[in-house]
């Protein structure tokens, strides 16, 4: 069977990965990804290993050369080698003022008509007072888990 992705280097490429190799001062996955790449290459003139032979040889799972060769097709050189740049961590949407409100709020009296204050009934709750303009309760939930003041739990005074 004819592979859908197969891999064809140029010559800067052959060299970037062959000084990779040599230098290996990199860490290990992209030097194992280099010799992979190397050995699927079909532009060479001698026939590419196949993806069994390279898995067996480099001690991956054939997958995981399947998934090499569709990264070098789809996504380019750089992200086959070195893999995708991480996005960073989203800053935090709710500051200490937020969550002192909130504390404050699960603090007093529930509303009339509720025996304890339910996550829900506080998103509500800090949406009509113009704390937030939007939160959901899991977001007070795990406000609430931070400050060791969940619903619920009780004083083992």
């Amino acid at each position: 069977m004819a592979k859908k992705y197969c891999v064809t280097l140029n010559d800067n490429e052959r060299q970037h990965l062959n000084g990779l190799i040599e230098r290996r001062s990199k860490s290990a996955s992209p030097v194992k990804r280099a010799f992979m790449l190397l050995k699927a290459d079909q532009s060479q003139g001698a026939p590419a290993w196949t993806d069994e032979r390279i898995a067996e040889s480099y001690n991956v799972s054939v997958r995981t050369v399947e998934r090499l060769r569709r990264r070098f097709i789809e996504e380019g050189f750089e992200v086959a080698l070195y893999g995708k740049k991480r996005e960073p961590v989203k800053e935090k949407i709710f500051d200490g003022q937020v969550e002192a409100h909130l504390v404050a709020l699960r603090c007093s009296e529930p509303p009339e008509g509720f025996a304890r204050w339910s996550l829900r009934l506080l998103a509500d709750r800090m949406i009509e007072l113009g704390y937030v303009e939007s939160i959901s309760h899991e977001s007070v939930r795990q406000l609430l888990k931070k400050t060791n003041s969940s619903p619920g739990a009780l004083s083992r005074g």
